[in-house]
């Protein structure tokens, strides 16, 4: 059975106003993301802690530790540095952005802004970091995968994968025609925080291409002799 969760990237907004806060809750939740709401630095800390956010919302101005004295924080903090953030301001001088930027966080938007390019900015990090959580469906050769409902099907027909073969075939999908060695498949799909033996990866080639053979479609996953694996549509 297939983990829902892995696709619905949960995103923290960290803004004073809670009519701005809802708003943001309300467009990210349209958008399928999962949100949570903070009013301040201490609100935004503790829900880092409970729940660790895919990327932060964090505005500028807020009461006690300002957002950017928020952002040096998590930066400088070997737990949270990886978490993707942008900053949300009424700011808009160009010192002000390059602060923000310096300090790590990955993008700056300017109050106000619409909600079609904040979710833009958004998507674009989250594939940047990790493009399981853009939530963008793929297609190739009547093969398609959708992250959101977390479905893969060939020519209509629906192809039961588990959740490494899923994130083994989103992986190959978004880099179509790359060649990646196992120990580059472990480190982008496992993670490098996981330590197991490289012929896994043969062991999960196998299964994803088992599952793809009823429907003709296991001919995508290419051997490369001495080098790894590919995925394409080229015979």
């Amino acid at each position: 059975m297939m983990d829902a969760e892995m696709t619905m990237p949960r995103i923290l907004a960290v803004d004073d106003e809670p009519a701005v806060g809802e708003m943001l809750r309300f467009i990210l939740e349209q958008e399928g993301f999962q949100a949570d709401f903070a009013e301040d630095a201490t609100q935004a800390i503790n829900l880092i802690r409970k729940s660790r956010p895919d990327l932060i919302l964090l505005d500028w101005m807020l009461p006690g530790m300002s957002g950017i004295e928020l952002a040096g924080r998590l930066k400088s903090d070997s737990e949270t540095e990886s978490i993707p953030i942008i900053m949300l301001t009424a700011k808009g001088e160009e010192s002000d952005k390059v602060r923000g930027l310096d300090i790590g966080a990955e993008d700056y938007v300017t109050k106000p802004f619409s909600a079609r390019e904040l979710l833009a900015r958004i998507r674009s990090i989250l594939r940047r970091v990790s493009p399981l959580l853009a939530g963008e469906s793929l297609e190739c050769n009547g093969l398609v995968l959708d992250p959101v409902s977390h479905r893969v099907t060939a020519d209509e027909e629906t192809v039961e994968l588990g959740p490494t073969e899923f994130r083994l075939l989103h992986h190959f999908m978004t880099h179509r025609e790359r060649v990646f060695s196992r120990s580059q498949l472990l480190d982008r799909v496992w993670g490098t925080n996981v330590y197991i033996e490289e012929r896994t990866v043969d062991v999960h080639i196998r299964r994803l291409r088992k599952a793809l053979e009823p429907r003709g479609k296991e001919s995508v996953l290419q051997t490369v002799r001495g080098a790894g694996y590919r995925f394409s549509a080229k015979s």
